[in-house]
């Protein structure tokens, strides 16, 4: 019985089989396509045929976290986020690998060779706005640690009046978030959850 895998990511010549982990198979066919290059392989140990994806791998850009941290630009941690944004809702994954795929695109083309993670997140607010409002809004809420109701319902009536700004027009806007001016409203709890997604695109 034919059986097969689509494994994503860069591989060298030699791929381990996702059946039996033979370190060796042979490419029975090669095609490019948007994704990359699609290659069907056959284990030689088992016989098993499945599919690799090969990519190119885009010049590393460091992102500069709020806390001054350094890392590399990391197109699955922010894949996480879509997909924890994108729960239940009628998205597909190749859809928010695209969305992912741009805007490292974009992070790339730029030319900087540090961007800051704030920059990272309004880009993917702006594709989450324009793909589904409801994952926006979810991303909204723990990407800006929205503290109270009130900065909730100011993000919804923002977005249903396409007063919303840009990635481009955020990075503009240098002024340093103001404080709370009335501490006394009762503050949005997140769970582990939310702050752990928090942290994938902060």
């Amino acid at each position: 019985m034919l059986r097969g895998v689509t494994l994503l990511g860069d591989y060298a010549n030699t791929v381990r089989c996702p059946f039996c982990h033979f370190r060796d198979s042979k490419v029975t066919d090669s095609r490019a396509n948007d994704d990359g290059i699609r290659r069907r392989r056959q284990c030689i140990a088992c016989g098993e045929r499945f599919t690799t994806v090969e990519t190119v791998q885009l010049s590393t850009v460091q992102v500069v976290k709020k806390d001054g941290r350094r890392e590399d630009f990391n197109r699955e941690k922010l894949l996480a986020g879509f997909r924890k944004a994108c729960e239940k809702r009628n998205i597909s994954v190749s859809q928010l690998e695209l969305l992912a795929a741009d805007i490292e695109a974009r992070i790339v083309s730029d030319g900087r060779p540090e961007v800051p993670s704030t920059f990272v997140g309004e880009l993917a607010m702006d594709a989450l706005r324009k793909l589904d409002h409801i994952a926006y809004i979810r991303f909204a809420s723990v990407y800006r640690a929205f503290t109270d109701i009130e900065s909730l319902k100011e993000a919804v009536e923002a977005l249903e009046s396409g007063r919303v700004p840009t990635a481009e027009e955020k990075s503009l806007q240098l002024a340093l978030p103001a404080d709370d001016p009335d501490p006394g409203r009762p503050r949005l709890l997140h769970d582990a959850g939310s702050r752990q997604f928090a942290e994938s695109v902060s």
